[in-house]
């Protein structure tokens, strides 16, 4: 049985570490949970730590690494800034991946699959 990676040229070593590097990012389950909520749609900091349930500086912290790598942008909208996904790419990979793992168990809110990627430095 072939995958049909073989058909496919090795990706650059550029890319792979571009990869990895969101790949590092999104790691953070709470900046994965800010990107899965901008999916949705745009949000200012103080309606993102509620959903997160993260101290304002903290996601704020957060914030500011996700801009840096260019996966959420913000604008000024009066007197508040508020944030969106600039990237439709990562926000269809943690899309995909989170309906995953929750088809897996049929629900969102439990362990998706208990231990197979937990301790295994992930």
């Amino acid at each position: 049985m072939t995958s049909g990676v073989e058909d496919v040229a090795d990706p650059s070593a550029e890319v792979l570490t571009e990869a990895a590097a969101t790949f590092g990012l999104l790691a953070s389950p709470a900046r994965l949970h800010i990107v899965w909520v901008l999916a949705g749609g745009e949000c200012d900091v103080s309606g993102l730590a509620e959903r997160v349930g993260g101290a304002l500086p903290a996601v704020s912290q957060h914030l500011a690494k996700l801009k840096l790598a260019g996966l959420v942008r913000s604008r000024r909208e009066g007197r508040r800034v508020v944030y969106l996904v600039d990237d439709p790419d990562v926000v269809s990979m943690v899309r995909w991946l989170v309906g995953q793992l929750t088809d897996r168990t049929g629900r969102s809110d439990g362990p998706a699959v208990p231990g197979r990627v937990r301790g295994l430095g992930a």
